[in-house]
Formats: C-alpha cells, structure tokens, sequence
C-alpha cells in the first residue's frame, strides 16, 4: 500500500522481525509499493522485505501459510524463478500481528520491468518459460485450491449495497454511483462466470501450481534471472489463471480465460464495495482503490 497502515506501527514490525527473522535487525521502515498489502524494508545484519498480508474474506491463517510454505518448498525444489519466503523461528512462514500476518524475504536488488518492457519479446520468453516450469511441477502439498470469489448471490448482494448512500467517507457516493449504473452487467458478468466456473470443476484434474498474479509489477530482473515475487496467490487452478495477460502468446483454453478475466473483475468490484462503505479518508490509498474500481466496470465495453 502507499501509505502506512493505521493499526500497526513500524516499531511493531521490527520487534516481530526481531523476535522470528533477524534479532539484530535495527530500522524498519514503510515502502509506499504495491497494492492491497503493507511493506517495509528493515535493515539489520542483513536486509530483508517484509510483507503484511490481511486475512479474511482473500485468507484464513492456513490457507496463507500454504501459500508462502508451498512457494518456499517450490524454490527448494530447484525452481529458479521463485523469491521464496524465509522460514521464522517458529517453523512456519507467516506470524500473526494483530487482526494481519507478517511475511519475509531476503532483499531483492533488481528491476521491476514496466508493462511495455514486460511484453518485448525477449522477456515475455522468459516469463512464459518460466510458468511453464511451475505448471509442470508438482503441486506442493498445502497449496490453497482456487475457488470462486463470488457466488450465485453476488450480483443481489450488490444491488442491496449500493440501494442506500455510502457516507464512510468522501469518495464512497461516486463509488456507489459507478458500481449501480452497471448493476445490469454485473448479473450478466455474474451469470456467465458460474457457467465458466462449473466448466472449470469438471475440468479439476487437469489443474496444476498457479502463481495468480504474475503480472510486470510482479516479475523482478535481477542480474540477469527473472523472478516472480508475491506468492500469497499461490493456488492449484487451472493453468489460464496465469496467463490472461499473454493471450496471443500462449495456446490457451479461451474459456477458461474468459473465467479468470471474470474472477479478476467481481472479485475487485466486491472488494471496492466493501472499501468504500467503510470509513474512509480520501487518501492516496483510496484514490488509487477508486481508479482501479473504474477500470474494473469499464473492462466490459
């Protein structure tokens, strides 16, 4: 996230990196990078990236820690590609702080290519090389298995949200006002993605290791190797979870990417929807989260 959470301090995750990771770590300090989880950069004997991650409704406790724990046995595995997780001293790969859970890996100097550099033919090679290692490996044994964001119910759930103000904060009635014009579409998106998902179901045998999100913000170069970092997306799916950014590229099942282009869209309209009729500020945060929300209900023209 872009700016600092409310509810923990950096001198809570420094004691708690202190305490699993590195006792002699001596700053800790926020990155403003990424979206949808907090970062800090602490320095000590050596420096490590740190992670916070929410839970629920995207995590349980387990379902996180098989994620990192199966991206940290998949490097062990010889997978090149992988910026695995280091294990705290409790043996496992996330600790709970507070309501969240902390995640660390090792500081990784490199460059994170931007989305015209991602697509130069060169690179795009590595990347789909370097998924079509994880989709032929062995499932590690824990990983989270991909299920639907949103039921039968979501495209009702939302009329009910958006029939009253949301007040939260200041950008929440152009949030509601968005989401309510495309009440319409979002059954029919909804509709369809049920269909798409049963299809998936039937299909379940054929599903393999999934990164989720393997997009350029996701991909860092350095010296030379590509790796793929973030892995709290980890999930058995079928392989086109990967690959909706490579359609053209890659042979693909064009139902099955339809799916995941839907999965992504309602998942983000329903994660909005709860953003926005909570308390808010109008921060960086929330102005970014409002953007992402407009591209999202736009993705259908």
């Amino acid at each position: 996230m872009l700016t600092p959470p409310d509810t923990v301090t950096d001198d809570a995750v420094l004691e708690a990196v202190r305490k699993y990771w590195l006792d002699d770590a001596e700053t800790a300090t926020h990155l403003p990078v990424g979206f949808g989880a907090h970062h800090w950069k602490v320095v000590g004997g050596r420096q490590l990236f740190v992670t916070l991650d929410g839970l629920a409704p995207r995590h349980t406790d387990e379902s996180l820690e098989g994620a990192y724990a199966g991206a940290a046995a998949l490097a062990k595995a010889g997978m090149s590609a992988v910026w695995p997780p280091l294990p705290a001293t409790t043996g496992t790969f996330t600790v709970r702080l507070g309501e969240q859970a902390l995640s660390v890996t090792a500081w990784l100097d490199g460059i994170t290519p931007t989305e015209v550099q991602a697509a130069e033919p060169g690179h795009l090679r590595e990347v789909i090389a370097a998924l079509d290692v994880l989709h032929g490996s062995t499932p590690p044994p824990g990983i989270p298995v991909w299920t639907p964001p949103v039921g039968a119910d979501f495209s009702d759930r939302t009329a009910r949200a958006v029939s009253e103000p949301w007040t939260a904060g200041p950008l929440g009635e152009e949030a509601r006002t968005a989401i309510a014009a495309r009440l319409d579409d979002i059954g029919r998106w909804t509709t369809r993605y049920l269909q798409l998902t049963e299809q998936a179901q039937r299909q379940r045998h054929t599903w393999v290791a999934t990164h989720g999100e393997p997009h350029n913000d996701n991909q860092v170069v350095a010296g030379g190797r590509l790796v793929f970092v973030d892995w709290e997306s980890l999930a058995l799916a079928p392989r086109e979870r990967d690959l909706v950014d490579l359609v053209g590229s890659v042979d693909a099942d064009q139902a099955m990417i339809e799916l995941f282009r839907l999965d992504w869209r309602l998942s983000e309209i329903a994660e909005y929807t709860t953003w926005f009729t909570r308390a808010h500020t109008g921060d960086v945060d929330d102005v970014t989260a409002l953007g992402g929300l407009h591209e999202e209900l736009q993705a259908g023209d």
